[in-house]
């Protein structure tokens, strides 16, 4: 019976991971078509405008959340374990009154700084004012949606999250298009308007869907939980709303101040990096063609290729606080190698075709050769940034959100460095700044691996690590093979390409079945497809009844 408790939440713990990855890829699909048709109706110049306005309801919305989701998954997930629904209850209420608060003043600090941000020349184009104001609503919106996911993440129900982002995405692109092309006759200004409220359009509409869902979990919970309900422990009914709040901030700021710390990172990298390759010996416009290869072309490659790292972190939080609440650590260990097991086992294979393919998906995706070197580099992330995710995800469920907080901030110091000096040095130019990046990721990710050791013991499983890495290689070898052999044949690059992904696939699979990577646990509990690659294994002899 243990054994079956076991291993329902482990497969609770990746039926999340799985359906936040599929969202999440259907969300960047229709994000991917929605700038198609937006660039087309808006142009660059409307395009612009919008994007002046962006990072400022972008700061807007992180600091009026500041974290805040994220505390209440890990708080709600430690009550639900511990049957105390009635505090549950109570931490959802107390949040949401704290998000109406933040979400209403950030939503005016917004809407009244319009002027301002445009007559101290934070904003260049006055004609991007209009958008700032129209993006101003959102920010309230957005605080109630980010906190009522936080809440249904900690009872581990990650289908309401995946299903609103997707309503939101879908909202939000109609909207976009469709007013973006009806306010054009009335000036650009205006039709960037109208673009900016798909945001508000996508936050109401997704906020809806969570309504139901919201309905949904009262049910179950009146259903399932009445005993707990009418009984609620002494410590939840005696528990004041600033005790939460103060509990909440306490996990909350350190995760607001690393979700700062992207933006200023990437601030930090257009002041250093072009300004570093003009050392090198490139003019200024050659140093703004390899900054866009690098932050335009390799980095949004690395972003696609750690959604399944990113799903994992965010499920991660929750199971890990359940787990810690019931002092259950050998499910915490077993949850946490089985997150890295899988960190491993996505990236590597993405490393080897972004790394070995990285000159012709330059060419197919962005008709840019030339940013093969950047996006070869950079393949490097991908494996540093998915342990980083995941490693992030654990420290956050153990309850130690400041830890990843100061690696931040410790990677981003040693990136600056390494941007200064590498990105100089001629024979490396925009290759030093991916390497810097590669950099921060992996400081961040082995000192946050250092703190999940001395916490709870575990280590990087290095015969499982090196099984992997042999997967890969023989993965990389028939990738290249494939590749060259095929260009020499039919000189087709669409052919030669997908064809290495292809076949690099099933090498990598079969690969990774043979030397043992892929351990049998984890397959069973990948959620519909799992079960199925056991039988298959097992009738191929390669996973023993």
């Amino acid at each position: 019976m243990e054994n079956k408790i076991k291993e329902a939440n482990g497969e609770k713990f990746l039926k999340g991971t799985f359906i936040l990855t599929i969202a999440s890829f259907v969300v960047k699909v229709i994000g991917s078509l929605n700038w198609i048709f937006v660039s087309r109706i808006l142009g660059g110049e409307g395009i612009g405008l919008y994007q002046m306005a962006f990072p400022i309801y972008f700061f807007a919305m992180t600091v009026s959340q500041a974290g805040v989701p994220v505390a209440i998954s890990i708080i709600t997930a430690e009550r639900v374990a511990l049957k105390d629904i009635f505090g549950a209850r109570r931490v959802f209420k107390t949040s949401m009154l704290l998000m109406l608060a933040t979400g209403i003043f950030f939503s005016l600090m917004t809407y009244f700084s319009a002027h301002w941000l445009i007559d101290l020349q934070f904003i260049r184009d006055e004609r991007a004012y209009m958008s700032v104001v129209a993006l101003a609503p959102t920010v309230f919106f957005v605080t109630f949606l980010a906190a009522s996911r936080g809440y249904l993440q900690g009872w581990q129900r990650m289908t309401p999250t995946a299903v609103s982002q997707i309503v939101e995405q879908i909202f939000r692109v109609i909207t976009m298009i469709v007013l973006a092309d009806l306010l054009l006759p009335w000036g650009l200004d205006f039709a960037a308007a109208g673009a900016s409220l798909g945001a508000l359009a996508g936050a109401v509409t997704g906020l809806i869907v969570l309504v139901y869902f919201h309905i949904k979990l009262n049910r179950d919970i009146e259903k399932n939980f009445a005993t707990e309900l009418e009984n609620p422990t002494p410590e939840s009914t005696q528990e004041t709303s600033w005790s939460i709040i103060k509990r909440m901030f306490k996990l909350a700021l350190p995760v607001s101040a690393a979700s700062i710390m992207l933006p200023v990172v990437s601030n930090l990298d257009l002041m250093i990096v072009p300004q570093r390759l003009e050392v090198a010996g490139y003019s200024v416009r050659q140093a703004t063609e390899l900054f866009g290869y690098l932050n335009g072309m390799a980095v949004p490659l690395i972003n696609l290729a750690t959604i399944l790292t990113a799903s994992l972190a965010v499920s991660i939080v929750p199971a890990i606080s359940e787990a810690r609440a019931l002092k259950d650590n050998d499910r915490i260990f077993r949850q946490t190698a089985a997150a890295v097991r899988i960190s491993n086992f996505v990236c590597f294979p993405a490393f080897v075709i972004i790394f070995f393919l990285a000159t012709p998906i330059s060419s197919l995706i962005y008709n840019a050769p030339g940013a093969g070197d950047a996006v070869m580099i950079s393949a490097v992330s991908i494996i540093l940034l998915g342990l980083h995710q995941v490693s992030t995800g654990v420290l956050q469920g153990l309850g130690h959100t400041t830890i990843p907080m100061v690696n931040m901030i410790l990677a981003a110091a040693a990136k600056v460095f390494l941007n200064w000096n590498l990105t100089a040095i001629p024979t490396f130019g925009i290759m030093g700044a991916a390497w810097a990046t590669a950099a921060d990721m992996g400081v961040a990710a082995f000192i946050n691996l250092y703190f999940i050791y001395k916490y709870i013991g575990y280590k990087m499983e290095v015969g499982q690590l090196l099984k992997t890495i042999l997967s890969a290689a023989i993965m990389a070898i028939s990738v290249k093979f494939f590749h060259d052999f095929t260009m020499a044949q039919w000189s087709s690059e669409v052919i030669s390409t997908f064809g290495a992904v292809f076949i690099g696939c099933i090498v990598y699979f079969a690969a990774t079945a043979i030397t043992g990577s892929l351990l049998r646990e984890d397959m069973e509990r990948i959620p519909m497809i799992g079960k199925i690659g056991v039988k298959i294994f097992r009738r191929i002899g390669i996973f023993k009844n």
